[in-house]
């Protein structure tokens, strides 16, 4: 596992000016959580409601996992595994993403950072923190159970048992240092993802309306 990631940047390049001009006033929020944690779903309600734009790592990764390109290789070997792609890279992949969008009132980042180095890297080359990070608290039966009730619908080929288990291995090895900091830094929000959807979004809906009341009084 370790040569198809030779291919892929740990170091992501120095992100522009007028990026940095852009995400300095605008409204930036973390989602984070296990797999199936329900996470996904309550990102894109909140972005619908919110008008804000929705990125989900993941997704991202897959685009780029099924270009015809060695890289592309490098990515599927490496989430095949259940393991991370390279923090260069993710980082890349989002600024990129980011720096194309247009009339944003906010974004909704879903799946990041998953490793302390992301948080670190974005802080250092963004120059800020996100407004706040949810965090969805679930249980792994719950979590292994969902993903496996959607592998039967064919939607992800990485919804196998064996990959679950080790997409969840990965996430609690990673997990406790990223809560850890954003703790420290005061804008870690917890929601108990096991409740019921609509349950589940409006605490979410809670802390997006702190931030943006928080933004307001700044304003």
């Amino acid at each position: 596992m370790g040569n198809c990631q030779n291919s892929l940047p740990k170091t992501p390049k120095p992100v522009k000016r007028e990026l940095k001009e852009k995400l300095a006033t605008t409204i930036i929020i973390f989602t984070i959580g296990g797999p199936g944690c329900g996470k996904g779903s309550q990102s894109i309600r909140m972005a619908q409601k919110y008008n804000f734009t929705h990125l989900a790592i993941g997704d991202l990764l897959r685009e780029e996992a099924i270009r015809p390109t060695s890289r592309a290789k490098s990515i599927r070997d490496i989430m095949l595994n259940g393991a991370l792609v390279p923090s260069g890279f993710v980082i890349d992949l989002l600024m990129d993403k980011l720096q194309k969008a247009e009339n944003v009132k906010g974004f909704i980042v879903e799946s990041f950072p998953r490793e302390i180095n992301q948080a670190k890297l974005f802080e250092e080359h963004v120059g800020r923190l996100p407004n706040m990070v949810i965090v969805f608290d679930c249980s792994t039966e719950t979590m292994i159970q969902r993903l496996l009730i959607r592998s039967q619908m064919g939607e992800r080929v990485d919804d196998h048992e064996s990959i679950i288990r080790q997409r969840l291995e990965t996430h609690y090895t990673q997990c406790e240092p990223i809560l850890a900091h954003y703790l420290q830094k005061g804008i870690l929000r917890n929601v108990i993802g096991e409740e019921p959807p609509d349950v589940v979004f409006d605490k979410c809906c809670s802390v997006v309306d702190d931030v943006l009341k928080g933004a307001t009084s700044k304003a």
